[in-house]
């Protein structure tokens, strides 16, 4: 009898409620499993509840994805993605700022592909439009095949346009459209099935709907946290003073804001990211990370400013348990065998193989992207690959210090400085090699065709570099391209190294534990002390002017040797790891590296103003201790104008494709 009682769950596990209608399933056979599997089988059917056999052919594994399950689950999926696109479209794909974005002539774009242009802005806003209606269509099951190309057509089209808007679930939120596409997912609470009642009694649909999508999902949460177990993680250095943040003030009662930072967010994110998806999987272990799951995306959208994000994986969530759990909340569980045995041919077809091979190519090529940069080197920089495909989420912050374009009118002789955001809001750029080279030509572009007006006569043969400081992960602040490189000529390929994009210098990583005791003296100095780490490449000189704001400023070498001379001083001075020089204010200072080795180096300053801003900010505080944990309302109202303003801009561009009445634009101000 124990024996028999113990066999019960197994088979439950393996015939579920939306399984049932699988009449042609036999029973488990020990000759299914090798022998020596069993143990392995069986504790792969106890912890999935299916059994391995299902996976030993094409044809076995093409039955087991064409197997019948309620289509429930999947319909109520759909109509919550929809619902996050209608919200997504305004925010994250800059439906609110459509004017911006695409009303300025000189506005320069970074698309993948050479030869993409954006449109007109009239026609920029049909795309928005044709994009907005499929996210209806989507949401409300309504021509759901018309919908899912009328939503996923403009979303590729306006994100390929742009690589420094790309985020991970930006193309997550794209390939999950994509296989909505190929899927049933109307099968179940839509205007389909209500206009077409025959529709809705196909209650069905084969297995590989939800597989597609479950297992999309399974790739983020794995490869997330295959990302971060890694020493740059896991040391606690990408992601600071998060601890500081409300949501962690329960473990604040425990421990200190360094071991929050450590253990919760970098460890126990890492841990969870890459053994939630397993966990979810299991049958006795979804309920009990459940809570976790919910708590963490919900973190993520106190935390983080990533749009709908945590609200597309919280939508997800529900396909890990019982198909017809939508079903059973109304109380309507029937289950029409007919049906399934229908669905359900006893030798899968040829087109049904085809199908298979279809889902294993894309799920190795998903396996692939984000491993493939030894493929598109011409990507890499300090990070391999463009962000967006990888997965590699959090994993990387940046500080840019200080970034300047020069523009030198080789016939004239004379160098002009260019704002560096006269033609784009975004900041990408200054970390990708190809996004510099596009933008150094769109500036050239601008330029001869005397888009800039008001601005100084510069001739046509001119070179232009750039120069940007920035950090990575709290390290030192750096060059990211060699500022000798006149990037009109700067040789660029998506398949080679780029030779003028300057590395990462990790061979100062042994020293970031000393810069933050540094810093921490330096903060303890007074409240208006600060210090800034730079390091340098032999034979560059950094210019640093130091405002008047300043006082008290200090050049102290850490390593390496550097040259340092002022613009009101004719000699210059030699200096050594150790040693420490007085700076004046409102002057240019040179410091270059010589020598065979990166120097680093550190200015320390007292900002003389902070006093008067010391006493702002206490008015500040007051202030923000007034406001509430949970600024839902003040969220809604922001969105809610937000999406009145998209909705203008698309009044805007009918009524000019159709009455030609004028479009007002709202143009960036530029320094």
């Amino acid at each position: 009898m124990a024996n028999s009682k113990r066999k019960l769950p197994t088979k439950s596990s393996v015939t579920t409620a939306q399984e049932k209608p699988h009449t042609t399933r036999q029973s488990p056979n020990p000759n299914d499993v090798p022998a020596q599997g069993s143990t392995l089988g069986n504790l792969f059917q106890e912890c999935f509840g299916y059994e391995t056999s299902n996976f030993s052919s094409l044809t076995n594994f093409t039955t087991w994805l064409q197997r019948p399950v309620d289509g429930a689950a999947l319909g109520v999926f759909r109509l919550l993605f929809g619902a996050a696109m209608l919200v997504d479209i305004a925010e994250e794909r800059g439906g609110g700022q459509l004017d911006v974005r695409f009303g300025e002539p000189h506005h320069c774009h970074f698309p993948l592909f050479p030869g993409m242009r954006a449109l007109a802005y009239p026609l920029m806003g049909c795309v928005y439009l044709c994009m907005w209606l499929g996210a209806w269509g989507i949401m409300l099951g309504y021509r759901f095949r018309c919908s899912c190309l009328a939503f996923i057509v403009p979303y590729w089209y306006i994100f390929l346009l742009d690589k420094p808007t790309w985020n991970n679930h930006s193309y997550l939120f794209g390939l999950v459209g994509t296989l909505l596409l190929f899927t049933q997912a109307d099968s179940y609470c839509s205007l389909e099935s209500w206009l077409n009642p025959a529709r809705s009694r196909s209650r069905t649909v084969p297995y590989w709907n939800y597989f597609l999508i479950k297992f999309q999902f399974f790739v983020l949460y794995m490869y997330a946290g295959l990302k971060k177990i890694s020493a740059e993680w896991l040391s606690g250095y990408a992601m600071s003073s998060l601890s500081q943040h409300w949501v962690f003030a329960p473990f604040r009662q425990m421990l200190d804001p360094e071991l929050i930072d450590l253990l919760i967010v970098h460890w126990f994110t890492a841990f969870f990211d890459v053994s939630i998806a397993f966990f979810m999987t299991i049958e006795k272990t979804r309920l009990l990370v459940t809570p976790f799951m919910l708590s963490f995306h919900l973190m993520n959208s106190r935390l983080f400013v990533i749009g709908m994000f945590p609200w597309v994986c919280l939508a997800e969530v529900p396909l890990f348990f019982s198909f017809d759990w939508p079903r059973r909340i109304r109380g309507r569980t029937k289950t029409a065998p007919a049906e399934a045995a229908a669905l359900t041919p006893s030798k899968p077809s040829l087109l049904a193989r085809l199908r298979t091979c279809l889902i294993l190519g894309y799920c190795v090529l998903q396996l692939f992207l984000p491993y493939s940069h030894f493929i598109t080197k011409g990507y890499n920089n300090w990070t391999n690959g463009l962000y967006g495909y990888s997965w590699d989420m959090m994993v990387h912050s940046y500080d840019t210090l200080q970034t300047s374009i020069q523009v030198v009118d080789n016939d004239n002789q004379l160098v002009h400085n260019l704002n560096p955001f006269a033609f784009t809001e975004y900041e990408r750029w200054t970390k990708y090699a190809d996004m510099a080279v596009q933008y150094a030509k769109c500036i050239e572009e601008n330029i001869q065709n005397r888009q800039v007006k008001g601005g100084p006569s510069i001739g046509s043969n001119i070179s232009i570099y750039f120069d940007i400081w920035c950090s990575m992960n709290g390290r030192f602040q750096q060059r990211s391209f060699d500022p000798r490189v006149d990037l009109l000529k700067a040789p660029w390929s998506p398949f080679e190294t780029t030779s003028w994009s300057l590395p990462l210098l990790n061979e100062l990583n042994h020293m970031r534990p000393k810069l933050r005791t540094i810093e921490n003296e330096v903060l303890a100095w007074n409240n208006y002390s600060d210090v800034i780490f730079v390091a340098d490449f032999p034979g560059l000189t950094l210019i640093n002017f130091i405002s008047p704001d300043l006082i008290n400023c200090t050049l102290t070498i850490l390593e390496g040797n550097v040259r340092y001379k002022s613009e009101v001083e004719r000699e210059s001075y030699f200096l050594t790891a150790g040693k420490s020089i007085g700076l004046q204010s409102n002057i240019t200072h040179f410091v270059t590296t010589i020598g065979q080795k990166p120097a680093s180096y550190l200015f320390t300053y007292t900002n003389k103003t902070m006093l008067e801003q010391d006493i702002a900010s206490e008015e500040e505080t007051a202030a923000e201790s007034e406001r509430p944990l949970l600024p839902l309302w003040r969220e809604f109202e922001q969105r809610v104008a937000n999406y009145q303003q998209f909705l203008e801009h698309i009044g805007n561009c009918l009524l000019y494709l159709l009455y030609d009445v004028p479009i007002p634009l709202a143009v960036r101000e530029r320094d």
